[in-house]
C-alpha cells in the first residue's frame, strides 16, 4: 500500500454528495431546469478540490462531471429533462462494464472505480469487483424503470436517497467479504 494523501471520510462523502443535494434543492425550489444547472455547477470545485488535496483525480469523480457537464448542457440546451435522467444509467453500465471487463482480462479494476485504499487478496477482488459490476447493472435497470414510469418527483426523490441508500446498504453488506479476503498487515517490527 503506498503512502499518498487521501481525504477525510466526511469531506469525500461531502464532495461525491454534496452537488446531489444541490440538484436536490434546487429541483424541488425551481424546477428540473434550474436544479440540472445547479447540478453542473455544483460539479465543478470537487475536482480541483480532490486534486489540491491529494495530488490525483479519482476516476469516478471525473466521468461523472464529464457526463454531468454534456448531458446538463443537452438538458438545459434542447429543454429535455430526458438527458440529465439518462445520465445516472449511463454512469451506472460504464462502471459495471469497465469493472466487468477488468475481470474478464484478469484484472479487477474496482479498486480503481472506487478509488480504494483497502487491500484484498485477488479472490477478495475478484469476487468483490463481481458484486459492484452486477449492482451497477442493477442501478442503470432500476433507473430506467424509475425515469420512465414515475413522474420527475419521484425520479428526484428515488436518485437523492433511493440510489444513495441503496449504495450504503449494497456496500456495508460487502463488509464480511471484505474482511475475510483481507490481506493481513504485516507484523511490526520492534
Amino acid at each position: 500500500m503506498t503512502d499518498r494523501p487521501s481525504l477525510h471520510p466526511g469531506l469525500k462523502l461531502v464532495l461525491d454528495l454534496g452537488p446531489l443535494v444541490a440538484f436536490g434543492l434546487a429541483y424541488w425550489r425551481y424546477g428540473i431546469f434550474v436544479g440540472t444547472a445547479t447540478l453542473m455547477v455544483a460539479m465543478l470545485p470537487a475536482l480541483p478540490i480532490y486534486y489540491a488535496l491529494t495530488r490525483r483525480l479519482p476516476v469516478m469523480p471525473i466521468v461523472t462531471a464529464i457526463l454531468v457537464l454534456v448531458l446538463g448542457t443537452l438538458t438545459l440546451v434542447l429543454q429535455d429533462e430526458t438527458f440529465i435522467k439518462i445520465k445516472p444509467t449511463i454512469i451506472y453500465l460504464l462502471f459495471g462494464t469497465v469493472l466487468m471487463g477488468g475481470l474478464l482480462l484478469g484484472k479487477p479494476l474496482l479498486g480503481l472505480v472506487l478509488d480504494s485504499v483497502f487491500q484484498l487478496t485477488d479472490e477478495g477482488w475478484r469476487k468483490l469487483t463481481l458484486r459492484w459490476a452486477g449492482f451497477f447493472f442493477a442501478l442503470a435497470l432500476l433507473n430506467e424503470l424509475v425515469w420512465r414510469t414515475q413522474t420527475t418527483e419521484v425520479w428526484v426523490s428515488f436518485k437523492l436517497f433511493g440510489v444513495t441508500l441503496l449504495t450504503f446498504l449494497f456496500a456495508a453488506l460487502q463488509y464480511p467479504l471484505m474482511t475475510r479476503y483481507a490481506v493481513p498487515e504485516p507484523a511490526k517490527q520492534e
